[in-house]
């Protein structure tokens, strides 16, 4: 029981912030400027946010199969340690740096709990 709740909290927290992610990234202009301090060409930022939509997806919906959500995680995991690397290199303040931190380590709960819940059926 307690899994499925810490898998429904952290995976909810993931979607929710990776749908407002794609939502921000095709519609807040400072964010191509953002990805111009990080030192990104503008396209990855659009293909970055199409795959946080497909990745939030994955997760969200149940009948979605547990491979293609392993993929997911995996995407995410590769996002936010990124994110982490890239802000940390440019001297970016603590709080850009670690917030992709907090969000690797919700990620790492939600897949925990995943496999736990996966094993439990």
């Amino acid at each position: 029981m307690l899994p499925d709740i810490i898998k429904i909290i952290t995976t909810g927290i993931v979607v929710l912030l990776m749908l407002f992610s794609f939502y921000n990234y095709f519609s807040n202009p400072a964010l191509k400027d953002a990805y111009v301090h990080v030192g990104f060409p503008d396209w990855f930022r659009i293909e970055l946010g199409i795959a946080k939509l497909l990745g939030a997806l994955a997760l969200a919906i149940p009948i979605i199969p547990a491979r293609i959500k392993e993929w997911a995680y995996v995407g995410f995991f590769i996002n936010f340690f990124s994110a982490f690397l890239s802000h940390y290199e440019i001297g970016d303040p603590a709080f850009n740096q670690i917030t992709p931190l907090v969000l690797l380590l919700i990620l790492v709960v939600s897949y925990i709990s995943f496999h736990k819940v996966i094993v439990k059926k």
